[in-house]
């Protein structure tokens, strides 16, 4: 991108191993003078963002972005996706519950912290389609608002009580499962304080709803070749309309930073935070990049994605690539 004077853009992202060169300044961005912002915890952006449009590029969850988009949303997204997870993991049921196999969730009733959380979305798609599911017989018990203002949510999601809470509700039976902060991440790295749902559970009292999550997650990938995104990057559309090169300087100096950051990945040297390992577990079957950028290398994951919040009723109709997504390699 070519401008007399470097585009001056607040961007928010969190501090990830691939951004990291990025936000140090060792990778520019072509003619662009960034100002990271920080903000915590990040979903307090996300709602800043598509509530207030309040920066100019910014991190937003997959499914709230493209939520978010449908309903007019004036900022577009790059394929530069910050965050991947699998989902067969992250669900846990009461042991009085009766579920041994998801179509038990039928006619039971499951905390989740909004139903258009990504986790929740791509779990719930995978149940339906690679378990049967049928996700209206589930009541889904939430316990925050929805980032879109305006969403009209199926009839089956229902918000806790009064003075209640999905910890207290899953503690007395009032639900029977619930997702937790693990969702995505198998067993492949420790769980973290803090759960989308309920709390960490004593294992007498709860059970993970599907047991051996690395290895299916495993097959799924590569017999679908889905691979889950969670964040990803969104930009005014006002700043895309205005300046054309902004879209590709962006792209090339985030997957110049990610690069680097996979050759590390890749080499001898000692990455032992919670995510380094979480892709370097990742990398023994999604292959040598664990973070894919571009539409190519990602059609069949945002289809999937856009399917499951078609069929969640998210999206009042099955949205295309090309609306959600700048192509900077076309």
């Amino acid at each position: 991108m070519t401008t007399e004077m470097p585009l001056k853009l607040k961007i928010v992202i969190p501090d990830y191993g691939h951004t990291q060169a990025l936000k140090e300044g060792k990778v520019p961005i072509e003619g662009v003078t960034p100002e990271f912002l920080k903000v915590e915890p990040i979903i307090a952006a996300y709602r800043r963002m598509i509530r207030d449009v309040e920066f100019d590029a910014c991190e937003l969850a997959a499914t709230t972005y493209i939520v978010a988009r449908a309903y007019g949303a004036p900022f577009k997204a790059l394929p530069i996706f910050l965050m991947r997870r699998f989902h067969h993991s992250g669900i846990v049921c009461r042991e009085d519950a009766g579920i041994k196999v998801p179509k038990d969730l039928e006619g039971k009733k499951v905390g989740v912290r909004a139903y258009t959380v990504t986790t929740g979305v791509w779990t719930r798609g995978v149940l339906a389609s690679e378990y049967g599911l049928d996700l209206s017989k589930v009541t889904w018990v939430v316990d925050d608002e929805e980032h879109v203002k305006g969403l009209q949510l199926p009839a089956n999601v229902v918000h806790v009580a009064e003075g209640e809470s999905l910890v207290s509700m899953m503690g007395s039976g009032k639900i029977q499962a619930g997702f937790t902060s693990n969702a995505g991440i198998g067993r492949q790295g420790p769980p973290k304080a803090g759960w989308t749902g309920v709390t960490p559970p004593p294992p007498e009292i709860y059970h993970d709803l599907l047991e051996n999550t690395d290895s299916l997650e495993a097959a799924w990938f590569k017999r679908t070749g889905i691979y889950p995104m969670h964040g990803l990057l969104v930009v005014k559309d006002s700043l895309l309309a205005a300046h054309p090169g902004l879209a590709k300087s962006l792209f090339k100096a985030f997957t110049e930073a990610k690069d680097e950051y996979c050759t590390r990945l890749r080499s001898d040297e000692e990455m032992n935070s919670r995510e380094d390992k979480i892709y370097k577990g990742f990398m023994k079957f999604v292959g040598d990049d664990p973070l894919p950028y571009g539409i190519k290398a990602n059609r069949s994951s945002i289809e999937a994605l856009i399917d499951y919040a078609f069929d969640q009723k998210l999206i009042p109709r099955r949205m295309t690539v090309d609306e959600l997504f700048v192509d900077p390699e076309a």
